[in-house]
């Protein structure tokens, strides 16, 4: 039969057969809730038969007579070579085992005649030999410390987190049943209902329909993610022995766990972007990988292209060649979100804006072991930056607009040169302009648009960003550090080390009357990015009633494009001055503060502008 039930007790679960834990198994994660879930169970059960039956002898017949059996649920295991291996299970029969390391313990510290039972349970003895009915291979000194009685302080768990889980249950457990069995009797009538009388039924499944049993049974704990389907049904297809020689398990378990590293269940993001970047030609098409992604790949359009249904020679490639590269280009493409990197820096200006649909786009542009991958990830994270700044900067961004087209680039970028990824951002650029302004522009950054930006009509964060990168430009200007991380610039938002936007002009009687009085203007006036600024903490806000020449005074020692106000920014500055000549820039510094002051920095911000996200 290809499946083979048999139903047993614990007694001969743990009696003839070694389990090797399958490589379809997640790492032992069951924690608190599930674990005591089980033992509540199983007592509530125990209890009430118990309190009927306190007076036998604690004796197989007299339990197997009087106890009610208990239902654990479904195990599946898969036979080669003479090794069985769990496929499904593992969870449970793992917190079985941590329950019989515990009552062996109990065992020992009360003289119970159940001791050698319950040892036999835990380990098989050949010879002078013994082997973990449970074999955890890589966490089997764990195991051993605590049949030897270690304290599980004590015990190293650097093997990984079956080790801590397995600490940390094994602790719950002892204070459980150090409750629970207080005196010989009911702890040896416990071991017998425990070995004899709760019940599992053993699903033995051949190889070639594991991956399908796989997936519709999962553990009664935590369901399990879409990529811990997926390597069952890509691993599933290889066989044991060449598995193991080709170390295709411990490469798919590297690369997963570099990938989650970053943050809990990440690998499913890389699949879900890699999928977009390689097979979605419009957004409602990437859609269908945002769920079950794993069930996508098996379906015959992308399988006329990835070829991996039942075929285990493509999958070994795929693992080898096409798994291995993508990941790694997203931890490197990670990696590069946490900081500014030299020839990346503008991967972390996206991560700052949250523009993550730069991973799609650079797998999109990447080949596997592709010799042009540094320039590819520079001109399309650079790209997009641009083409989100400037849209941002002329009125023209619409978020699912925006979310819409860079499928359209990603589809250009998949056969695209390094030469040429600049010109498609461009090209894009201009086409978003024109849908959202109503216009055919002639060129991607105009002052007609840009003049009109106001802080009212962006978000904050991207206001935030775009002084950020202001103040990096003039920190390379002087040839100086910048007094401030770009990520502090944008992110930090404290009363005290926050970053807050602040107006040049007060709301009051002097500066309204700058305007003529007209109210709708001097708001609109003060509201553009000339008339605004970044001061950091509550404090160092001005009120709303301070004439400009005291909020001047409070711009020293504050951010360089503040101090560009005030006369001792261009003393003794020489490479300051040297830029400002090079690029020919109108910076000056200003004592009066009114319209025609708030076009002339607002204009001085454009050209900056040029400078930081310069045309193609």
């Amino acid at each position: 039969m290809e499946i083979q039930p048999d139903t047993q007790n614990l007694d001969r679960t743990f009696s003839t057969t070694v389990y090797f834990i399958d490589f379809y198994q997640r790492d032992y994660k069951w924690t608190e809730e599930p674990v005591k879930r089980l033992l509540d169970d199983v007592f509530y059960q125990f209890d009430e038969a118990y309190k009927q039956h306190e007076a036998l002898e604690p004796n197989k017949q007299n339990i197997n007579a009087r106890y009610p059996w208990y239902y654990l649920n479904t195990y599946v295991t898969n036979p080669v070579d003479g090794r069985v291996f769990v496929v499904d299970g593992q969870q449970r029969l793992t917190t079985l085992t941590l329950i019989l390391l515990k009552l062996l313990a109990k065992a020992k510290a009360l003289g119970s005649k159940t001791e050698k039972w319950i040892e036999r349970k835990i380990v098989d003895y050949q010879g002078t030999e013994k082997q973990f009915w449970m074999n955890h291979v890589r966490h089997l000194p764990v195991l051993q410390a605590l049949m030897d009685g270690l304290d599980p302080a004590t015990i190293p768990t650097s093997s990984g987190i079956t080790a801590v889980n397995m600490i940390g249950n094994y602790k719950l457990i002892s204070i459980d049943l150090d409750a629970r069995l207080t005196t010989q009797h009911i702890f040896d009538t416990f071991v017998h209902y425990f070995l004899c009388r709760l019940v599992l039924i053993n699903l033995s499944v051949e190889s070639s329909h594991v991956p399908m049993v796989f997936e519709v049974i999962n553990d009664r704990g935590v369901r399990l993610k879409p990529y811990e389907i997926l390597k069952g049904k890509l691993l599933g297809q290889i066989d044991k022995l060449e598995l193991e020689q080709g170390n295709f398990n411990a490469l798919w378990e590297e690369h997963v766990g570099k990938v989650n590293f970053f943050a809990v269940d990440e690998i499913d993001s890389f699949f879900r972007y890699w999928l977009k970047a390689k097979f979605a030609d419009t957004r409602k098409g990437g859609q269908r990988f945002d769920a079950d992604y794993h069930r996508e790949i098996f379906k015959s359009d992308l399988n006329q292209v990835l070829k991996l249904d039942h075929n285990p020679s493509q999958v070994k490639a795929f693992l080898k060649g096409t798994f291995r590269y993508y990941t790694e280009l997203y931890v490197r493409l990670w990696q590069a979100t946490q900081a500014e990197t030299k020839g990346a820096d503008a991967v972390f200006f996206n991560k700052l804006n949250v523009q993550d649909s730069q991973f799609m786009l650079v797998m999109a542009a990447c080949k596997v072991d592709d010799p042009e991958e540094a320039s590819k990830i520079h001109a399309v994270a650079a790209g997009l930056d641009r083409m989100f700044t400037l849209l941002q900067l002329q009125g023209a961004y619409d978020s699912n607009a925006f979310a819409t087209r860079l499928y359209v680039v990603s589809v250009e970028l998949r056969s695209a040169k390094v030469a040429d990824i600049s010109a498609i951002f461009e090209k894009h650029t201009l086409a978003e302009i024109a849908e959202r302004r109503g216009m055919k522009p002639t060129e991607s950054f105009s002052y007609a648009l840009f003049r009109p930006m106001s802080i009212d009509r962006l978000n904050p964060r991207f206001t935030r960003y775009f002084f950020a990168r202001i103040e990096r430009l003039l920190a390379t200007g002087m040839c100086q550090q910048p007094k401030h991380a770009l990520r502090d610039l944008v992110t930090a938002r404290g009363p005290v080390n926050g970053f807050h936007i602040e107006h040049i002009l007060s709301h009051n009687k002097p500066n309204l009357a700058l305007f003529n009085g007209d109210d709708a203007l001097f708001d609109q006036e003060r509201n553009r990015l000339g008339a605004v600024l970044l001061l950091k903490g509550k404090d160092n806000i001005s009120s709303g009633n301070e004439p400009y020449a005291k909020k001047l005074k409070s711009y020293a020692n504050t951010l360089l494009w503040n101090e560009t106000l005030r006369d001792d920014s261009y003393k003794s500055k020489i490479d300051f001055r040297n830029f400002i000549a090079k690029h020919k820039l109108n910076f000056r510094a200003l004592n009066d503060f009114g319209p025609a002051e708030v076009e002339e920095r607002h204009r001085l911000l454009f050209d900056l502008c040029k400078l930081i996200w310069p045309s193609p």
